[in-house]
């Protein structure tokens, strides 16, 4: 399933205006960025509650297909940014990180 797929199906907002074409295959979610490099696999959507600018950068290292920021919360201007000039998708939804994890992986499976 694409980014963009996922993104209709859950109703998220797409805050970057990054093309949605990435394959989602799994979800996962983690605050400590460290922990999310060694431990998110390769095309998943991962779950934050972090907007520093950041989280763009383990994005692209770990090779996720999307970064999808829960209740809410406003994202910086620079991460937006940066999303944008680095190809990463960023999302947005009013549902808990918890939520979102769950019907990700309904979706998915």
């Amino acid at each position: 399933m694409t980014v963009a797929e996922l993104a209709t199906k859950l109703n998220l907002r797409l805050l970057t205006k990054t093309e949605a074409t990435k394959k989602v295959t799994g979800v996962y979610t983690g605050d400590l960025l460290s922990w999310v490099m060694s431990h998110a696999k390769k095309n998943d959507a991962w779950v934050t509650v972090h907007t520093h600018v950041n989280i763009v950068a383990v994005a692209v290292l770990a090779e996720l297909a999307c970064i999808i920021i829960p209740e809410g919360i406003a994202v910086e201007a620079a991460t937006l940014a940066k999303a944008e000039a680095e190809g990463v998708i960023l999302l947005g939804s009013d549902l808990t990180a918890a939520e979102l994890c769950w019907r990700i992986y309904e979706v998915l499976h």
